[in-house]
C-alpha cells in the first residue's frame, strides 16, 4: 500500500516541510508548470471546465508532482518507441524518518523492486499462517456457540417433551480440530508451506535466535515438518536426486521440549533421548522400549555421515496460545549415540549433541529470552525521564526513557490526549444506524454492522480481540447499537490495554516498545490528535505529525496504493463515486494532527520491514473521508521489540528550492531497509 494513512513521526523533516519546499521550488517556475497542466491535460478549456471548491496552496501543490510524474511517464513511452528500451522509472519507496537531507551523490542508492529476501518471504509465510489461523479460531467459536445452543435446545426439549427419543436434539459436542492445524493443512492444499522439501543445514530467513510461538509456525515454514514429533527426518523418498549419495533416514532438526525424563541440556551440549515409548499426557514417564527406526535411525545416520541438525528449543510461555514458544539455537553435530536403561526401566536411545562453533550466541540462557529487560517495577528503570508521559489519563501509565541524551531529556512540546478531538469547521455524520443485537453480537447474519463487513465478524474473541485481516475498512458497532462494551465488534474501542514504553534512539528521535507479548491482528493503539481539513493545515508550519486519512483513495486504488480485502459494504451515502467531491480522489480531505495533542501513536517510528499496519475503522458514524486511524500487530511481537509502521512516503517526492529532488536516509534498521525515505 502506497500510503495507508500515510503517517508521521519525524523528529526533522515533515511532510508539511516536503510540501513547504516543493511551493518554494515551484514559485519561480509557473509558466513552466502551467504548460504541464496543459501537457497532462491538452484538451481541457477553462470556460467549460465546471467550477472548482476551493483547494489550499498546499494541496494544489502536492498534486503538482503528480502531473508532472504523468508527464515525465508519457514522455518515456514517446522515447520507448523511439529509442527502444530505457530503464524503468524508480519505484516508489515507502516510509520517512529521521536523517540528513543530502544530495544525490552523498546517499546509497534507493533499493530497486527486486525479488523478495528469504527473510520478508519468512515473514509473510507467518503472516498468512496467522491470517489462516485466526480463521479457523473464528470457525471454531462458531461451533462453540452453536454447540452451547443446542444443549440448551436439548435441556428445553427434555423438560418439555419426556416421551422423546434419546438422542433427540442432541448437542454437537465432538470436539473439532485444533485451528492451528486446519491452517496447516490449508496451507498445504493450496500450497503455501514456504520449504516443502526437507534440507540439511540452515533454513534461508530463519536466522539463529528466531522465535516461533507454536509448533505448527515451524511446519508453515518448513523449519520443521512435524507439529507433534520431536525428530524431523528425511525418508527413503529423498534416496534419488541430490541426496543420492547420503544413507537414508536423515535428522535434520529436532526440538528440545522437556517432554523426556532422561534429556539433559547443557546449552552448547546436549543428551537427546530418541522418540518413542513415552507417555503422551504430559508425566515424561516412559512405559515401553525405545526401537531403533524412524527419527532414532535418522540421528544414528547422522552420526556416520558427519551431518549437523537445527536445534530448537521449547520453554513455557504464557503468551502462546500451546503455551509454549519454540527458539533456533543453531546447527549442532550428533558426535555419539548410545542404549542405555532409562530412569523408568525402559531402553532408550542417547544422541550426545554438540554446538558447532562459529555461530551467533545462544539466545535462550533460560528466563532471559522470554522476559528479556523487561522491568518489575519503577525503581528498575534504567534512565527514566518520566514516570507517566499520559499525565494518568491512561490506565496503564506509559513511562519514558532516555540513556542517549546527556543531560537526559523527557519528551516535551505537545499535550497527551487520549482520544480524538475535532476542530471547529469539522462536523462528524450523527445519522448512522446500529445493530438490534443485545449484549453481545453473535449472529452475523443477522447483525447489520457485521452484513457490512461482508456478513461476518472481522475479530475473534481470543486474546481479548484479533483482526483476522486487514481490510479496507472495518466496521464496529457504535452507540446506536444494541450490544455492550464486550461484543467482540467493538474490539478497537477498548483504549490502551499492554504495558508500553517511550525511549530515545541514538538516529530515529524517540520510539515506542511494549514490555508485553503482542499477538498478530491484536489492537496496539489508536493515532490520536486532532481531526483536521488538510487544507487548514496550512498555518501548522514544522508539524511532523500530520496523517492523512486516505481510506478512500486507497479503496480505489489510487497513485499506486495496495488494495486491501473487498469483503466489505459501503453504506450508499458514501458512494465511491460521489461527482460532487471529485477532489476526494485525488488527496485526503481530512487528516490527523498530533503534532501539539496526541497520544502515543506520535512516538511510533517508521520501518521498511514493520510489524504493525495501519487499518481504517469506522464505528460512531459511516463516512469514510472521517474514519479512525487504528495500529494493529502485523505478526507476533515479542517484548521490548520497537513498535513501527511503514508512513508510505514515495521515492523522489520531496523537492529543494532550487526545483531538484532531496533525499533522505533511512535509519530503520531493517535488514531489508529500502536505504532511502523519499
Amino acid at each position: 500500500m502506497k500510503r495507508q494513512g500515510g503517517g508521521n513521526n519525524t523528529k526533522t523533516l515533515s511532510r508539511f516541510w516536503r510540501w513547504k519546499m516543493v511551493v518554494q521550488s515551484l514559485e519561480g517556475v509557473g509558466s513552466v508548470q502551467s504548460s504541464i497542466d496543459v501537457a497532462a491535460n491538452p484538451h481541457s478549456e477553462d470556460n467549460s471546465s465546471p467550477k472548482k471548491r476551493r483547494v489550499s496552496s498546499r494541496l494544489q501543490v502536492k498534486q503538482k508532482p503528480q502531473k508532472e510524474l504523468l508527464v515525465r511517464q508519457r514522455v518515456e513511452l514517446l522515447d520507448d518507441n523511439e529509442q527502444g528500451p530505457r530503464k524503468k522509472l524508480q519505484a516508489n519507496v515507502r516510509g520517512r524518518q529521521t536523517g540528513e537531507v543530502a544530495d544525490s551523490e552523498e546517499l546509497p542508492k534507493a533499493t530497486d523492486s527486486v525479488e523478495k529476501s528469504d527473510r520478508v518471504r519468512v515473514k509473510e509465510t507467518l503472516r498468512l499462517f496467522n491470517k489462516h489461523y485466526l480463521y479457523f479460531v473464528q470457525e471454531e467459536e462458531k461451533r462453540a456457540v452453536k454447540a452451547e445452543a443446542q444443549k440448551k435446545a436439548s435441556r428445553a426439549a427434555k423438560r418439555g417433551a419426556k416421551n422423546s427419543k434419546k438422542g433427540d436434539l442432541k448437542a454437537d459436542t465432538k470436539v473439532a480440530k485444533r485451528p492451528d492445524l486446519k491452517a496447516l493443512t490449508k496451507m498445504n492444499d493450496e500450497k503455501e508451506i514456504l520449504f516443502p522439501s526437507k534440507r540439511f543445514g540452515s533454513i534461508p530467513g530463519i536466522d539463529v535466535g528466531h522465535q516461533f510461538y507454536s509448533r505448527a509456525e515451524m511446519v508453515a515454514v518448513g523449519f520443521h515438518s512435524h507439529w507433534l514429533n520431536g525428530i524431523d527426518y528425511m525418508g527413503q523418498s529423498y534416496s534419488k536426486g541430490k541426496y543420492s549419495n547420503y544413507t537414508m533416514p536423515l535428522a535434520v532438526a529436532i526440538v528440545i521440549s522437556g517432554m523426556y525424563e532422561d534429556d539433559l541440556d547443557n546449552a552448547e551440549e546436549v543428551v537427546y533421548t530418541g522418540q518413542g515409548g513415552h507417555n503422551l499426557t504430559g508425566d515424561k514417564r516412559q512405559f515401553r522400549d525405545q526401537v531403533l527406526e524412524r527419527g532414532n535411525l535418522a540421528l544414528k545416520n547422522c552420526v556416520e555421515q558427519d551431518v549437523p541438525v537445527r536445534v530448537v528449543r521449547g520453554h513455557d510461555c504464557k503468551s502462546s496460545y500451546c503455551g509454549k514458544i519454540y527458539t533456533y539455537d543453531g546447527l549442532y553435530k550428533v558426535v555419539k549415540y548410545w542404549a542405555e536403561k532409562g530412569i523408568s526401566g525402559f531402553t532408550v536411545f542417547k544422541y550426545r549433541l554438540k554446538r558447532l562453533e562459529g555461530q551467533p550466541l545462544l539466545t535462550t540462557n533460560q528466563v532471559q529470552f522470554i522476559n528479556g529487560r523487561v522491568p518489575q517495577s519503577i525503581s528498575e528503570i534504567r534512565g527514566l525521564v518520566c514516570e507517566d508521559i499520559t499525565g494518568g489519563l491512561e490506565d496503564i501509565a506509559i513511562p519514558a526513557t532516555n540513556l542517549v541524551d546527556d543531560p537526559p531529556v523527557a519528551p516535551t512540546g505537545y499535550t497527551y490526549c487520549k482520544s480524538i478531538q475535532v476542530a471547529q469547521n469539522v462536523k462528524l455524520p450523527t445519522d448512522a444506524t446500529g445493530c438490534n443485537c443485545k449484549g453481545s453480537c453473535v449472529d452475523s447474519k443477522t447483525c447489520e454492522c457485521a452484513k457490512l463487513n461482508g456478513s461476518d465478524f472481522p475479530y475473534v474473541h481470543r486474546d481479548g480481540g484479533r483482526l483476522i485481516e486487514a481490510k479496507d475498512v472495518v466496521f464496529e458497532c457504535g452507540p446506536k447499537c444494541g450490544c455492550g462494551p464486550s461484543c467482540v465488534n467493538r474490539t478497537s474501542q477498548r483504549g490502551l490495554k499492554y504495558r508500553f514504553e517511550v525511549f530515545r534512539t541514538p538516529m530515529k528521535g524517540w520510539a515506542v516498545r511494549s514490555w508485553d507479548f503482542i499477538p498478530a491482528g491484536a489492537p496496539v493503539c489508536e493515532y490520536v490528535g486532532i481531526l483536521r481539513r488538510t487544507e487548514d493545515v496550512d498555518s501548522a508550519s514544522e508539524n511532523y505529525y500530520i496523517f492523512d486519512i486516505d481510506c478512500l483513495q486507497t479503496m480505489k486504488g489510487l497513485d499506486g496504493r495496495e488494495r486491501r480485502s473487498q469483503a466489505v459494504c459501503i453504506p450508499t451515502v458514501n458512494s465511491l463515486e460521489r461527482p460532487d467531491d471529485q477532489r476526494s480522489d485525488n488527496v485526503p480531505e481530512y487528516c490527523i494532527d498530533a503534532g501539539s495533542n496526541g497520544n502515543i501513536a506520535r512516538f511510533i517510528n517508521h520501518s521498511c520491514e514493520p510489524n504493525l499496519f495501519v487499518q481504517c475503522v469506522l464505528s460512531s458514524h459511516h463516512d469514510i473521508k472521517l474514519a479512525r486511524v487504528m495500529l494493529f500487530a502485523a505478526d507476533n511481537i515479542p517484548p521490548l521489540q520497537e513498535l513501527t509502521y511503514d508512513y508510505g512516503y514515495a521515492l523522489d517526492s520531496v523537492l529543494g528550492p532550487d526545483g531538484k529532488v532531496k533525499k533522505m536516509f533511512c535509519h530503520c534498521g531493517a535488514a531489508g531497509c529500502r536505504k532511502r525515505l523519499f
